[in-house]
């Protein structure tokens, strides 16, 4: 992505005094219901307060994060331009900081919002074709491999954070049209979980048979805990659970054609469904027979480093190729943890893999899991793990073997 030329280095002393009183601000937690609620009762005025000031307080808490990085991926090209992406739009916020609540001002501030994310469209492949860079360039230490992954996981949850607050502010109170008139912004208040995962599981079995001339089918079976026999309907963002479930039947979908290379569709074992509506979780469990993986793999499989798939070649001229760059497995985690969800896998070597998602059943008890920048973040991000305080490393525990 090719920026303007009107880059910030170097950075006014506004700019980092802004950045450093916005950076001090804690960004406010808004539940599910919190979103429909003003969807459905503030005004385009009082909406355009909240998402001006909102979105410099997560701008800046994630830019002061980002500037404890390792200095070499700093000036790795893409992370560069990533940087500068965001004081470009942190710069352009600070224009509406004092603004004049009219219609007018609001007006003009949608159309900023919708330049800076159609800006912000390419970050993932950027910041990803960064990493790549950075590793072509000799990497970093083991040590200091964990403050990078725990960099990555806080700066796209809080980028998922934003799009969800433009996002929202735009459908309801500015130009985008909204998914359904069904819906509250990018929320559905009765989604179709069955619809959804019908329909991640048909574009992924389309790029399977693509790729592959053949694919497993979908056994899918819904238990409604709560209302035995009703279809089952959750408050949630589909799109959010679209992405979480099409990453998980690609995987799937991949490792059962490579682990019965023999068979067609009709001879392939089927990926197995079964979602389960209950009091407080919705819970969705994906059952495979792709082979499995080591257990000592899955501390890999969320690690924003690492990918099963081959390494893309970085090229000047195209965009960067999603696959082989190791994300599909760890942004789909971070989207079911957004909103106090999470994603787990059970590996069974040699037979399948079991994913488990989980979102909150309620929009009351859906809160956003936001990154706070803070001490205790800084020390994270700064501090290298330099000795075993372990025997023999778990997937779950402390310093990853070499």
């Amino acid at each position: 992505m090719k920026l303007t030329r009107r880059l910030l280095r170097p950075f006014s002393s506004v700019l980092k005094y802004k950045l450093e009183h916005y950076a001090g601000l804690q960004p406010s937690s808004l539940s599910m219901q919190n979103y429909i609620e003003i969807g459905r009762k503030e005004t385009a005025t009082s909406s355009f307060v909240f998402v001006r000031n909102e979105l410099l307080v997560r701008l800046a808490n994630i830019m002061k994060e980002m500037t404890f990085l390792p200095k070499k991926l700093l000036n790795m090209p893409s992370v560069r331009s990533v940087s500068d992406l965001y004081y470009q739009s942190f710069d352009e916020l600070l224009h509406y900081e004092n603004a004049d609540v009219d219609f007018s001002m609001v007006n003009k501030f949608n159309d900023q919002l919708e330049r800076i994310m159609k800006r912000h469209n390419d970050v993932v492949k950027t910041m990803a074709a960064g990493l790549l860079e950075f590793n072509s360039a000799g990497g970093v230490s083991v040590a200091r491999e964990h403050c990078i992954q725990y960099f990555l996981d806080r700066f796209y949850t809080n980028r998922i954070s934003k799009r969800m607050l433009q996002n929202q502010h735009l459908v309801v109170f500015g130009s985008m049209p909204p998914k359904s008139p069904h819906h509250i912004g990018y929320i559905d208040p009765s989604c179709d979980v069955a619809n959804v995962i019908k329909m991640a599981f048909s574009d992924a079995r389309y790029l399977c048979d693509v790729h592959y001339k053949a694919s497993p089918a979908l056994h899918l079976k819904c238990i409604n805990s709560m209302k035995p026999g009703k279809m089952i309907r959750v408050v949630a963002v589909p799109s959010h659970l679209y992405h979480v479930m099409f990453e998980l039947f690609k995987n799937a979908m991949r490792a059962t054609v490579e682990f019965h290379p023999d068979s067609d569709s009709d001879e392939l074992p089927p990926i197995k469904v079964t979602v389960v509506s209950a009091r407080h979780d919705l819970s969705v469990k994906v059952s495979d027979r792709g082979g499995g993986f080591p257990r000592s793999n899955l501390g890999r499989m969320f690690n924003f480093m690492y990918s099963t798939a081959p390494s893309p070649v970085l090229r000047n001229d195209a965009e960067p190729a999603m696959a082989g760059y190791g994300y599909g497995l760890p942004l789909s985690r971070l989207y079911a943890r957004y909103f106090l969800g999470d994603l787990m896998l059970s590996p069974l070597e040699g037979y399948g893999t079991d994913a488990h998602v989980y979102m909150k059943a309620t929009p009351f008890e859906a809160a956003e899991v936001l990154p706070i920048y803070c001490n205790s973040s800084r020390q994270l991000l700064t501090t290298s793990i330099e000795t075993n305080d372990w025997s023999h490393h778990l997937p779950e525990y402390g310093f990853p073997s070499k």
